[in-house]
């Protein structure tokens, strides 16, 4: 039996590189079409998944998609985006023109084989995933026991949404600077940081995943939270329903689709996100067309299972509708934008946080970067009580970790001033000015 499923997928792989080969994909950059934008045109054989693919090497391109027009009814599939850079001006240079031709063009790796592997191994750093309960200061307790367990984060991205929390690390042996391959090490590491996400209630909800393989974080980030049910409403959000982006899923039974629209604030990635949860759900796109112009997205979406059929049921259109909120949302990015460039070295991520956490501050979201011995990394930070941020915990900080190395990026309306002081403003005034101390005591507790 299994021979014979192995034969059937050979045999639809051969197939399929068949038809590409019979019909290659063709990519057209047009700078003249569209006087503020720059149009990318697509035909290729259609293939479950295509589309998925073609958003997120524009995005992950950091293209801000301004419009566009998807046709994949039947065998062949056709788009168009209308893109720009983040400054809002057209592509211009050819590296990148040339990258996007290549990558979505004949030339490309752009195989089925590819899209549904999404795995893929590394020997340069190990891949930990974790998943729980979203409290103050629990990145500063993760990264402080990595520190203790002498892991170097290299790259991180953490999510926080609807109290779960949600976030894809990749880390190195600090001595070798490769990926950590003893069993019982990768064992431990993955035992202590499961029993911090646990915390004082034991939470059965916390889930930790230790490996050497490679995964696309946002993509991976989407579909941890959509298995740890995030999408469910908790008692507090339904306060904010006001804020909430509009999503309605209607039928148009002549045509057997289902009609999702979309109105929401415009942000980078906003396409990625929907069109990666549909896909993960299980939805094929066939039609679709965004519109992004001003500080509005409108998107509509004619989808249909796999196996061909719309939406069946009530209790299904509020599962899709909930779960395209929780998509639109999780990258929202609630807090002060802090931005911290610096010389990488041991511990830093753990020593950052645990200022943030002294100063009653909680990390919203981050993204961790480290390139040729430079860290750049991004929080977003909010008060443990849910004010805004206080202007003089800000500038305190700053003072501590360095003025130059720690820039404020966010609004003036998530700062707040008042003229008490911090109980907690001195505890760390000398902690980038010699070696600093992980807190071993929290690290005991987990252990």
């Amino acid at each position: 039996m299994e021979m014979n499923m192995s034969f059937s997928h050979d045999m639809g792989d051969e197939y399929e590189k068949f038809i590409r080969r019979m019909n290659p994909p063709r990519v057209v950059v047009d700078n003249e079409a569209c006087k503020n934008a720059t149009v990318i045109r697509i035909d290729s054989a259609n293939e479950h998944g295509i589309l998925l693919e073609v958003v997120q090497i524009l995005t992950d391109l950091n293209l801000i998609i301004k419009k566009a027009y998807i046709s994949a009814d039947g065998n062949w599939f056709m788009d168009v985006f209308n893109v720009t850079d983040q400054d809002g001006n057209k592509i211009t240079d050819e590296g990148i023109l040339d990258y996007i031709t290549k990558s979505l063009g004949p030339e490309s790796c752009f195989t089925s084989s590819m899209r549904f592997v999404g795995v893929k191994q590394s020997m340069d750093h190990t891949e930990i995933e974790l998943t729980g309960s979203d409290r103050p200061g629990l990145l500063s307790e993760l990264s402080a026991v990595l520190k203790h367990l002498k892991c170097s984060v290299v790259n991180a991205e953490v999510w926080t949404h609807n109290t779960r929390a949600a976030a894809v690390m990749q880390v190195t042996d600090e001595e070798t600077g490769t990926a950590i391959n003893d069993p019982e090490r990768l064992s431990r590491i993955n035992k202590l940081l499961c029993n911090v996400l646990k915390g004082s209630n034991k939470s059965s909800l916390a889930k930790t995943i230790v490996s050497n393989s490679v995964t696309h974080t946002d993509r991976r980030l989407h579909q941890m939270m959509f298995a740890d049910r995030d999408y469910e409403q908790t008692s507090a959000d339904v306060l904010e329903d006001r804020q909430r982006p509009n999503v309605d899923v209607v039928n148009w039974y002549d045509k057997d689709y289902s009609v999702v629209t979309i109105r929401c604030k415009d942000r980078p990635k906003l396409l990625f996100d929907i069109v990666c949860t549909l896909t993960d759900m299980g939805y094929v796109v066939f039609h679709a067309k965004i519109d992004t112009e001003g500080p509005e997205s409108y998107q509509e979406y004619f989808i249909r299972h796999i196996d061909g059929s719309p939406v069946k049921s009530d209790a299904e259109r509020q599962r899709v509708t909930q779960c395209l909120e929780a998509a639109i949302e999780r990258r929202v990015s609630e807090g002060l934008k802090l931005e911290l460039c610096t010389t990488d070295k041991v511990g830093l991520l753990s020593d950052v946080t645990r200022i943030f956490r002294e100063n009653s501050l909680t990390v919203s979201r981050a993204e961790v970067t480290t390139k040729d011995g430079k860290a750049f990394n991004t929080f977003y930070v909010r008060d443990s009580s849910g004010y805004p941020v206080d202007v003089k915990t800000i500038e305190f900080i700053r003072q501590v970790i360095g003025q130059t190395i720690l820039k404020v990026k966010g609004r003036p309306e998530d700062l707040k001033s008042v003229s008490q002081e911090s109980p907690t403003r001195f505890l760390f005034g000398g902690l980038f000015k010699s070696r600093s101390f992980v807190n071993f005591s929290l690290v005991r507790s987990y252990s």
